[in-house]
């Protein structure tokens, strides 16, 4: 968990592939060079998600801790979720919404059927990526891929207090296609956008 940045992507990573492929990891040194090391609200909140899609057997899930097993004990299963942030942390948390959904939307993609998922956290907090973000470049990267994936903000949740909600919608048996963008193309048009 210490390599190259030494942050959460790790993590995530390391989880979405588990829980995809089906094959357990442990993890160590979680988020080593990080200022406050060891699991955050938001990447317990991510662990849970994935643990409750895929019944994986945890240990060291907990707020602080620096090292985690993630054993799936079944493939990604369709339904719809509901995941709330704040619960991972006496006191609430306005930990990123859009990096747990970056998590979870990539393995519900491969359950056998279509999921949905609602988020509750934050939704435009330092160093994460906006929900404005994930909608208009994440998503769509994943799409000329061949995923077929819908996010709505329901409401905008701001650092410190949170209380943001996005619902996603997401088919799963994903086919991915490779995607290849070698060339940046004209520059069509320049616009900005202020929330």
């Amino acid at each position: 968990g210490s390599y190259g940045e030494g942050g959460g992507q790790i993590l995530r990573t390391a989880l979405a592939l588990s829980a995809i492929r089906g094959i357990p990891v442990r993890i160590r040194r979680i988020r080593a060079r990080r200022r406050n090391p060891g699991l955050a609200a938001q990447h317990l909140a991510t662990v849970r998600a994935c643990a409750e899609i895929v019944d994986a057997k945890l240990e060291g899930a907990s707020l602080g801790s620096t090292e985690l097993l993630f054993h799936p004990r079944r493939p990604p299963r369709c339904g719809r979720y509901a995941f709330d942030i704040g619960t991972a942390r006496q006191g609430g948390s306005a930990g990123s919404a859009t990096l747990l959904l970056q998590t979870v939307l990539l393995v519900l993609a491969f359950a056998d059927g279509p999921s949905e998922v609602e988020v509750r956290g934050g939704t435009h907090v330092p160093w994460s990526p906006p929900f404005d973000y994930l909608q208009s470049v994440w998503a769509e990267a994943l799409r000329a891929m061949g995923l077929v994936l819908e996010l709505e903000l329901v409401r905008p949740g701001w650092y410190p207090a949170g209380g943001g909600r996005v619902r996603s919608r997401v088919a799963g048996a994903a086919q991915l296609a490779p995607l290849e963008r070698t060339r940046r193309g004209r520059l069509r048009s320049v616009r900005g956008y202020a929330l």
